[in-house]
């Protein structure tokens, strides 16, 4: 005669890091990443979605910047690189930083030439919910900056909510890091 216990459902999961190691995690924080994930990608959509609207041409930005370890000092912008899960069989193509770059036609020559000349602005958009950038975030940003990439750097995080619609805030990032540029 067989005796049959019950199965008992684990508060664990195995998951395999980048590295080959299994590593226990909460199931609990997993769907809670799930969760947070989601919502910041539907909140770039909706940052994107946003600065079109307000006349904006906006593209992914697909590049990155790594510490430069040649020189020692300073940032070496590369190629970003692709993020591959091979359970879920998903490729996420945009991870540079900042997360979109957008242009906006400021002027130019309408003389109807061939060698008229066209102005456009050109910023770095990084979209945080909490608008809080860490430290080596604003390291980039400034590289960025000084070496003239981008004309200004706005992050965009979430505003105040008006009834139902939740708001976007765009701050600077010389108005907000005014002490990185002394």
């Amino acid at each position: 005669m067989e005796i049959e216990t019950p199965e008992i459902e684990s508060e664990f999961k195995p998951v395999v890091d980048e590295h080959g190691f299994v590593k226990l995690k909460r199931k609990s924080k997993i769907n809670e990443g799930k969760k947070s994930k989601a919502a910041g990608g539907r909140f770039e959509l909706k940052i994107r979605k946003d600065l079109e609207d307000k006349g904006w041409i906006v593209a992914k930005w697909a590049n990155n910047l790594e510490p430069d370890l040649k020189k020692g000092i300073g940032w070496v912008m590369i190629p970003a690189k692709r993020k591959f899960n091979p359970f879920s069989k998903a490729l996420t193509i945009g991870t540079g930083f900042p997360d979109f770059v957008a242009f906006q036609k400021m002027s130019g020559d309408n003389d109807g030439s061939e060698n008229e000349k066209i102005y456009h602005k050109v910023i770095g958009v990084e979209v945080k919910m909490n608008g809080t950038l860490s430290k080596i975030e604003k390291q980039k940003c400034k590289f960025l900056l000084d070496n003239k990439v981008f004309s200004e750097i706005l992050v965009a995080k979430r505003g105040v909510k008006d009834g139902r619609k939740e708001l976007v805030e765009y701050d600077d990032f010389k108005e907000r890091y005014k002490k990185l540029f002394v």
